[in-house]
Formats: structure tokens, C-alpha cells, sequence
């Protein structure tokens, strides 16, 4: 596992890509969530859960995440138009809300996502 690295959450090394995504899939739990958060300077609440979830969802659906604009979309269908904007997701995911919310949620990396 070349740029690999690891944390350790409740006894368990969980490996990391060299971008911080998990590489095991199966590794995720909320404890993982939470860490990951925290690596993002994010402390998850009600709101960061309801999209992790649709995240979730829509990942074993689909067996991909969404982009940004596909996951603005997913969201205004799922949760309403409200939360289903850019700005609100940028709140509470920073930076590329698609690409912070995936790695948080265990998800692999969006494509079409730099």
C-alpha cells in the first residue's frame, strides 16, 4: 500500500489513501466519521449526519459518489431545496462539499472531483 496511512480508532488501524479516503470501505463506522471530521476541523451535528446518510444511501445504490452538483441536487430531492444548495453544503462541509462529505461518509472520491 504505497502513500498509505493509518489511524487508529478503539483498537483498530484503519488505512488510509494518500489523500485521506479510507481504503477499506468496510473499515467505516461513526467513530471513523468523527475522526475523519475532526482531520477536516469538522465536528459533525444533525445536519452533517442527514447528508452522510443520503451519502450512504445513494453510494450503495449507486456504487459511486456523487459531485458537487449532483450531490446539490441529490440533496434539494431528499431534503429539500433549503439544504439542497451550494452554500448551505460548503457550511458544513468546506471546501468541495462533495469531496469532504465522501471521505467523512467513508465513500470513496467523487469523479469529475480534483
Amino acid at each position: 500500500m504505497t502513500n498509505a496511512s493509518f489511524m487508529e480508532i478503539n483498537g483498530r488501524e484503519i488505512a488510509l489513501d494518500k489523500e485521506g479516503y479510507l481504503i477499506e470501505l468496510a473499515d467505516w463506522d461513526e467513530d471513523v466519521a468523527s475522526n475523519l471530521a475532526a482531520q477536516e476541523q469538522i465536528t459533525l451535528g444533525p445536519a452533517h449526519w442527514e447528508v452522510i446518510n443520503l451519502l450512504r444511501i445513494f453510494y450503495n445504490r449507486h456504487q459511486m459518489s456523487p459531485a458537487n452538483r449532483a450531490l446539490v441536487n441529490l440533496v434539494k430531492r431528499d431534503l429539500g431545496a433549503d439544504k439542497g444548495k451550494s452554500v448551505y453544503l460548503m457550511k458544513l462541509f468546506r471546501g468541495s462539499p462533495a469531496k469532504t462529505a465522501s471521505k467523512i461518509s467513508g465513500l470513496p472520491k467523487p469523479e469529475n472531483c480534483l
